[in-house]
């Protein structure tokens, strides 16, 4: 599948950290400084959030549409519910932007 030419979004839901943590997903592999997340299924087939060139983007929330997250790595098998994609939280990093975009 190549890169779209157009601007695409879907709607996620952050996981529990805790969760997303536990021996079955990232096994003590996510940091404080990170965000879990899922695609919301359509139908019975779940939506794969984090395609090929996606790296970089922006994990966005709230009806005012602030950055989050800035999506960061997953699984090589994109497929495997076991292994969602993970952002850095922007939250977490909030002063050091603000210092560096001074």
């Amino acid at each position: 599948r190549g890169l779209s030419p157009t601007l695409q979004e879907l709607e996620v839901t952050v996981m529990d950290s805790r969760m997303c943590n536990n021996s079955r997903f990232w096994d003590g592999g996510i940091a404080p400084t990170m965000i879990c997340f899922q695609g919301k299924p359509r139908g019975s087939a779940p939506v794969t959030p984090f395609p090929q060139g996606d790296s970089g983007g922006p994990l966005v929330c709230g009806k005012r549409a602030a950055v989050a997250g800035v999506m960061s790595f997953t699984s090589p098998d994109l497929t495997d519910p076991f292994k969602p994609p993970v952002a850095t939280s922007t939250v977490k990093y909030k002063k050091w932007i603000q210092k560096t975009l001074r």
